[in-house]
């Protein structure tokens, strides 16, 4: 079995994104669109992965610091070929075989490379791609085969004639290669089209017409062919995305009530026999533990931590906070930047105020705490274990300190 790497052209400006912001940075579900493609290749066992950036560079590495990944720059983007031909240097002597994928495909799954790797192996081929077939290729290359369904080549959508524009299968643009026979190919490709771009798909045909065994494997289905080059496409692979995220967690055993009106962040982790009422919205790295109930109208922020039979209801918002075992905060409450302790009561309308306009404070509430209704704790702040706060009272740690004991009363 070759040794793999892999290439993954991120340089592109794409002007119908309308953005200042690097194409793959864009957010699907609460995670960059490039961080779908590098984990779909780290589940199939690549360890050396090459990312080619062009357009806001600086941006994408600073979102990866991965000592997997070798950052490749593309000064002027002149097409798929030349971005790849850009990792020539690392990679001109290396004798094993070359994945090549696109950093705007965030719906890859790592079954479809699986797949991809398996018929290469199995045909012992040159070049192997894996192909999707969509009732509407508009926009996609076509994949063209002779009468015995060999793999002929691929015809960009701008360059197809009429008979090719009705072919329904396309190149989502998953490619496997022999790597030298890739960079002896792309040496070759000329710009000898509408774009006067160097297309990848032309050193395909290069290696064809060398005698080559090039393979074509069907078996990327239609909503995970889907790249992103518009707001209106993102905003489409976010929901498929969401509901992979739910269906995932529903498998689980997590209840999710209404999943059509329910948003769950792909780095959100929810255990077994939770409650996910409708209206709610979780974002960011929020941990969720058994037995809860959340929402509906609820909105957990990144740092959130609940542990097992916690109960958030209708417009409660959690921020950075852990909550224990058995706390309750069931009406109109904000708990930021705070740790609750076990079997907690936070009243309707009670919150913690973390900020104080220029600097965010911590609140910590010990075990078995009652605060009552409207109550505001402004951090920082720490209560006792027992503590109980009436309801409307504003308490600080200032107050806490003049009372000493009576606090517990």
């Amino acid at each position: 079995m070759a040794e793999r790497v892999a290439i993954i052209l991120a340089a592109g400006v794409s002007k119908r994104m309308n953005t200042q912001m690097a194409k793959v940075l864009h957010e699907v579900c609460g995670r960059p669109m490039l961080a779908y493609v590098l984990d779909a290749c780290r589940e199939v066992g690549v360890t050396k992965i090459y990312v080619v950036v062009g357009f806001s560079a600086e941006q994408v590495k600073a979102q990866f610091d991965d000592s997997d990944i070798t950052w490749i720059r593309q000064e002027k983007q002149q097409g798929t070929a030349h971005a790849v031909l850009c990792c020539e240097e690392h990679l001109k002597d290396f004798d094993g075989d070359t994945l090549v994928l696109c950093g705007d495909g965030p719906l890859i799954q790592a079954d479809t490379l699986k797949t991809l790797i398996e018929k290469h192996e199995a045909e012992q081929s040159t070049a192997t791609l894996a192909t999707a077939v969509l009732e509407n290729p508009s926009g996609y290359g076509r994949i063209v085969r002779d009468t015995y369904g060999n793999m002929q080549g691929i015809v960009e959508d701008g360059d197809c004639t009429n008979a090719q524009l009705a072919i329904k299968e396309v190149n989502p643009s998953y490619y496997l290669f022999n790597n030298k026979v890739l960079f002896e190919a792309l040496e070759k490709v000329k710009p000898d089209n509408v774009k006067g771009e160097y297309y990848l798909t032309d050193a395909l045909s290069g290696i064809i017409a060398t005698g080559h065994k090039v393979v074509a494997v069907t078996a990327v289905q239609p909503d995970t062919a889907m790249g992103v080059n518009s707001r209106a496409e993102l905003s489409t692979a976010s929901k498929i995305m969401q509901q992979r995220i739910q269906q995932k967690l529903m498998e689980n055993g997590v209840t999710i009530v209404d999943p059509d009106n329910t948003w769950i962040d792909a780095r959100a982790q929810i255990k077994q026999d939770t409650v996910i009422e409708p209206f709610t919205y979780i974002h960011g790295d929020v941990k969720i533990g058994h037995g809860c109930r959340v929402g509906p109208f609820a909105y957990l922020r990144g740092g959130t931590v609940l542990k097992d039979d916690v109960v958030l209801g209708v417009f409660t918002e959690v921020k950075n906070s852990t909550l224990a075992d058995g706390v309750r905060a069931r009406h109109h409450s904000y708990i930021g930047d705070a740790a609750v302790g076990q079997n907690v009561n936070i009243g309707a309308g009670s919150i913690t105020a973390n900020f104080d306009g220029k600097k965010v404070s911590r609140t910590n509430i010990g075990n078995d705490c009652y605060i009552g209704s409207g109550a505001i704790l402004i951090a920082p702040l720490e209560l006792k274990d027992g503590s109980h706060v009436s309801a409307g009272t504003v308490v600080s740690q200032k107050s806490i300190d003049e009372l000493g004991d009576k606090t517990n009363t």
